[in-house]
């Protein structure tokens, strides 16, 4: 095997900033290519994520970018979003998207074991990797409710859409693991055989 082909998936820092405008750049013009809104984001702000260790990357052992997804915390952290989950276009249906988003949950769950973790996305394949992971859908009233969140779809071309609906709904659909929910229905069910 080529070293070129090995992917690493490791949590992103400091020394990734050189990825930012890439990872950007890419998550923009697969928005466009798909025809669905998506907030913008800059090299600056995907730096800062980095900065912070709130992201995953993929890289080959080369070098090369592959993929990314970050996560931000709201509500003092009883809410974990997970946010700009791309792959370049050459490394898709590999499953390194799945394998990020399974990091990104891992390091959620470890990091705020009690907050609810979410996302909202336009895309049936993760959707699909959410459901896996336990999340469920969910109207936006269950997700964080944070101003600050919503301002980060004001460069979404359905932005307007969403303010008009009163930030209740839009073309994305939110996902939602509850810890507690899942807990619940993890639960053994017991079982009074004597009363059958």
């Amino acid at each position: 095997m080529n070293y070129d082909d090995i992917v690493i998936i490791r949590k992103a820092n400091g020394k990734d900033l050189h990825y930012a405008k890439t990872i950007v750049d890419e998550m923009e013009s697969s928005a466009k290519a798909r025809g669905t809104g998506i907030a913008k984001r800059s090299p600056e702000y995907i730096g800062e994520i980095m900065n912070q260790q709130r992201g995953i990357i993929a890289v080959t052992g080369s070098g090369e970018w592959v993929g990314f997804i970050y996560m931000d915390i709201w509500s003092n952290g009883q809410f974990v979003s997970h946010s700009g989950l791309i792959v370049a276009p050459k490394w898709r249906k590999r499953g390194i998207a799945t394998a990020m988003k399974e990091r990104i949950f891992g390091l959620s769950r470890l990091l705020y074991p009690n907050a609810k973790v979410f996302g909202i996305t336009t895309t049936l394949a993760t959707m699909k990797i959410n459901s896996k992971l336990g999340m469920k859908p969910v109207t936006f009233s269950e997700i964080v409710q944070e101003e600050e969140f919503w301002a980060k779809c004001k460069s979404c071309i359905h932005y307007t859409d969403l303010k008009n609906a009163g930030f209740k709904n839009c073309f994305c659909t939110a996902m939602l693991y509850d810890p507690i929910d899942n807990e619940k229905q993890n639960e053994p069910v017991r079982l009074d055989i004597a009363s059958y």
